[in-house]
């Protein structure tokens, strides 16, 4: 049995971590007059703490007590001795001889706060506590068993693809994708909830993200609302003001007394960071301070900025090339792919992997072998079930020649599933599937039909207004008077048009209207993004430059006005894409003014007549307009047939269209979203969803912990600290407390209210509070149960199968069981089979404390018996259970390396690193499952009458 004291911090001294029990016995390794620093070898992990509020207890032995060193060597204490703070044990080994450990020695996998040594000293809770600690064993237990771990938290909707590549992605050691779904798709969710998983389950823990600058302060706030990360925001203003004055944070500590050092650099003051991409692709000093710093994830939005060519490159491809060289994981968001040409496509992929993606022209050849695959995938997803493929002598052979004589046998089965696996092992082993996500807007449904509507003007001969002709002016006046009830989004090429035009529209007309462009602020940007999304006393129109059209979401609002036209298609999709997204619930109405014969007249016939851009997503547009610039100048000019143009354009995008649908784009989108598999995480977070758990749970705890909370409304309820609260800081709960719902529908149409999960740091934070305090872990009643001998004497123990290793390992899911009841009376017979949990909680009776502490002394030698003999047939489990636990360790992790070592013979894209990573996961699990221990956690002493 070990004391728990506390101290002053020596170097070597042994401490626990209230808060993070798990990371078994921590070693003090540093140590100044703020700060202690604690290394915890049974995790692998290093914590800093605040001298002054530093969650730990201090740990030391009794004379008596057999102690373990980190060789395993068994020593019996038969005195201690201490030495300026530090202690020294002396006893015996086993073989008899005199040794002494100092206390650096012990060994690390240890636990402690034995429930019977509080019993015994008569430190007895209430029946309720035990049940919360039990219920949140079980909770716990239950959410390690689960295969949506990392993505039950987010604020998000459940769509298949999305889901598919999160989980997909999100599990992989340092995950190297290109994320390029179609605009509308919901690019920047995917990032987030990748970047939510890799956190949750400890695969990552420095993410930097960047973005262009009009984006910066959507990501924060997305961040934070959807998946409940808060990023720490740098600009340049605020590296300045951490260099010279300290990181603001520690100022609200005491701001008079303590030291305020320099940060040498700003990017290691937090662990989630996110930033503009000019603040490290324009400015060397920061590039070299964030280069200097440890990454795990970088994600990078909006990617097709970053030009590439075999004989040169960009200086902010080059920036963001170093920073993907010593950052293990890399995301890029990019919506277009393959429309900037194969050489831009090549070099998005250059970053996610140089070694594999080396050489252009090898790639474009690789691209052109694609073709066959794609056209043997098509055969087999579209025979029908009366056909018979073992009669197709061609498909046999590129079957047997792609995947090996056992495809035949496979083929044999003739059934859908049997189908489906060929056609998944042809996606895993051909194309840059597992490198590239692609879903496209004709594979996922839910989203609007898309409406043109030209707006042909006459020439008045007034003259110009400066920023614009007067026809187009005076046309969208008169529209927007006859739509006043309607939300109208007009984007134009440059920030000068949209300020002069919105200055005229509110000023010259009283249309309530706001400007977004460049030349604002964030904070000036977001205010007008969100008069406009006001749907009662907010602004009808807004005006955007083109950076509107590119990462803000307007979907609340249906009609689009062009008022001039970008000289580049997916511009085109870009500005649509505001509108055409997930959630619209109209048509989206396109309306485009232009005067007769003008140069907008010809470009809009282009665009519509040749490319179809404005009613159809249209994927080809840049690259066919590079095909048709010098033409398409002509014409602007009048001096090129347009009718000509127009069918030649038309002919040629058909034609790139087709190859796409025939080429890669199939494999891709195929590769891009299982279903069979997503619908699997669809259904439990379903399942997740409907249960009333985590209510109940939550509702339990809040009355035991003496937080207020009340009706809302239909759905939701309001939670706010009380006079009366039975902890100081209750986690997730301000001053001022939160409107929260468990409904998801509720959570996405309100997003000003807290969205609770099982994943929500209030409920994550509140289940380790229970399990990492002593709270609940003994109780006293009385029973009464007929068959039972009055006088009787029982014990109800819960046993927690524990395993101190590193969050990455994720050590739970193999624990079958980790809480393991066990009940026995005084003739030590085994009653948990028949007196369940809930006997013991509907009909045992409170028992006030000093009449609870006598039957403990009195009965004290038939508990202490009892709870050996518990201990005991744990420890035969124990065994048992290890064993397990590594069987279903080592079942999953060589699934997984069988699979991708044979992939690796094919597929280049499967990197060496990513397989030894594996390897190296299982040896070190194996490692860390032989020291779990089936712990006595929490014990209740029921006595029954009559």
């Amino acid at each position: 049995m070990s004391d728990l004291i506390t101290g002053k911090f020596i170097t070597g001294q042994r401490w626990i971590s209230n808060t993070e029990p798990e990371l078994g016995l921590g070693i003090i390794s540093e140590t100044d007059h703020r700060f202690v620093t604690l290394s915890f070898p049974a995790a692998g992990e290093q914590r800093v703490y605040a001298k002054n509020n530093a969650p730990l207890t201090r740990v030391q032995y009794r004379v008596g007590e057999n102690i373990k060193d980190l060789d395993g060597n068994t020593l019996l204490i038969q005195s201690i001795s201490e030495d300026e703070g530090y202690l020294s044990y002396h006893g015996l080994n086993i073989d008899g001889e005199a040794i002494t450990w100092g206390e650096v020695e012990l060994d690390c996998f240890v636990q402690f706060n034995k429930p019977q040594d509080r019993l015994f000293a008569g430190q007895i809770d209430r029946i309720r506590d035990f049940r919360l600690r039990h219920e949140t064993l079980l909770n716990q237990q239950h959410l390690a068993s689960l295969n949506t771990t990392g993505l039950i938290g987010p604020r998000v909707q459940l769509l298949d693809h999305q889901l598919y590549i999160a989980d997909e992605v999100g599990q992989r050691f340092a995950p190297r994708v290109l994320l390029a779904d179609e605009v509308g798709l919901g690019k920047t969710i995917e990032a987030g909830l990748i970047i939510h998983q890799q956190l949750i389950k400890g695969l990552s823990q420095r993410v930097l993200i960047a973005v262009p600058e009009s984006l910066t302060h959507q990501w924060l706030v997305e961040m934070l609302r959807r998946f409940n990360l808060s990023f720490t925001l740098l600009d340049e203003e605020r590296c300045q003001a951490l260099e010279s004055f300290g990181d603001e944070e520690f100022l609200e500590e005491d701001p008079f007394e303590m030291d305020l050092p320099e940060m040498d650099n700003p990017f290691e003051t937090a662990q989630l960071i996110l930033c503009s991409l000019p603040l490290l692709t324009e400015n060397e000093t920061r590039l070299q301070q964030a280069l200097s710093c440890d990454w795990d994830l970088l994600v990078v939005d909006e990617a097709h900025h970053l030009q590439w060519h075999p004989d040169s490159q960009c200086p902010a491809y080059d920036s963001i090339e170093q920073l993907a060289r010593i950052t293990r994981g890399l995301l890029l968001l990019t919506a277009t792919p393959e429309q900037l040409g194969i050489d831009s496509h090549f070099a998005r992929l250059r970053l996610l992997d140089p070694d594999r993606y080396y050489d252009l022209e090898t790639f474009k050849q690789e691209q052109q072998q694609l073709q066959p695959v794609n056209q043997l995938v098509q055969k087999l997803l579209s025979f029908e079930k009366t056909d018979s493929l073992l009669d197709d002598k061609a498909l046999t052979e590129q079957l047997e020649q792609r995947l090996g004589a056992e495809s035949l046998e496979t083929l044999r089965e003739d059934t859908a599933d049997s189908r489906t696996h060929l056609v998944n092992q042809l996606l895993d082993r051909h194309g840059t599937g597992r490198v590239l996500f692609r879903n496209t807007r004709a594979a996922v449904s839910g989203f609007p039909q898309r409406q043109l509507h030209a707006h042909p003007l006459e020439d008045s001969g007034e003259p110009s207004l400066g920023f614009a002709d007067p026809e187009r002016v005076q046309w969208l006046t008169q529209w927007l008077k006859q739509h006043r009830r309607e939300k109208v989004l007009i984007i134009c090429s440059t920030a000068e048009t949209a300020l002069d035009l919105e200055t005229h529209l509110n000023l010259r007309n009283g249309v309530r209207s706001a400007a977004f462009y460049e030349g604002l602020s964030l904070l000036e940007r977001d205010r007008a993004a969100a008069y406009f999304a006001d749907m009662e006393d907010g602004a009808q129109v807004l005006v955007c430059s083109e950076i509107g059209s590119e990462g803000r979401n307007f979907q609340f609002a249906h009609h689009l006005v062009m008022f001039d036209l970008p000289l580049n298609p997916d511009l085109i999709e870009q500005r649509i894409g505001r509108l055409d997204r997930i959630g619209q619930t109209e048509t989206v109405e396109i309306h485009v003014p232009y005067k007769q014969g003008s140069r907008e007249h010809t470009l809009l016939r282009w665009y519509h007549e040749g490319l179809n851009c404005f009613e159809q997503v249209c994927p080809i547009g840049q690259s066919v307009y590079e095909e048709f610039a010098e033409q398409v100048d002509l014409a602007l000019h009048g001096a090129t047939d347009i009718e000509a143009l127009i069918k030649a354009t038309r002919e040629r995008a058909n034609a790139l269209l087709e190859e796409l649908k025939q080429g890669r784009d199939r494999l891709l989108e195929l590769n891009s979203c299982k279903i069979d598999v997503s619908r699997k995480l669809v259904e439990e977070l379903q399942e997740l969803d409907d249960d009333n758990r985590l209510t109940q749970y939550m509702d339990n705890v809040f009355d035991i912990f003496g937080v207020d909370h009340e009706r809302h409304s239909e759905e939701a309820f309001v939670a706010h600290p009380s006079d009366h609260m039975q902890t100081q800081h209750f986690p997730g709960l301000p001053d001022e407390g939160i409107t929260a719902t468990y409904s998801r529908q509720q959570a996405l149409s309100r997003e000003d209210m807290q969205y609770l999960t099982w994943e929500h740091p209030m409920v994550s934070g509140v289940m380790d509070m229970v399990l990492s305090s002593e709270r609940g872990n003994t109780a006293i009643c009385t029973l009464r149960l007929p068959p039972l001998k009055p006088g009787s004497l029982l014990v109800e123990s819960l046993f927690q199968f524990s395993c101190p290793g590193p969050k990455s390992l994720q050590l739970q899911r193999f624990l079958d069981n980790s809480c393991t009841r066990f009940v026995a009376d005084n003739n030590l017979k085994p009653l948990e089979g028949i007196i369940t949990s809930e006997h013991f909680n509907k009909l045992g009776q409170s028992v006030k404390k000093p009449v609870a502490k006598q039957l403990v002394q009195h009965a004290r030698a038939d508990i202490d018996q009892i709870v050996n003999h518990l201990e005991g047939k744990a420890e035969e489990l124990q065994a048992e259970m290890i064993q397990t636990a590594c069987e279903r360790m080592s079942q999953h992790y060589d699934h997984e390396l069988s699979r991708l070592t044979a992939l690796a013979k094919v597929n280049p894209n499967i990197r060496q690193e990513e397989i030894q990573h594996l390897q190296n996961l299982k040896d070190a699990s194996m490692q860390y499952l032989q020291s779990a221990q089936l712990r006595l956690d929490a014990i209740r002493v029921a006595v029954v009458t009559d």
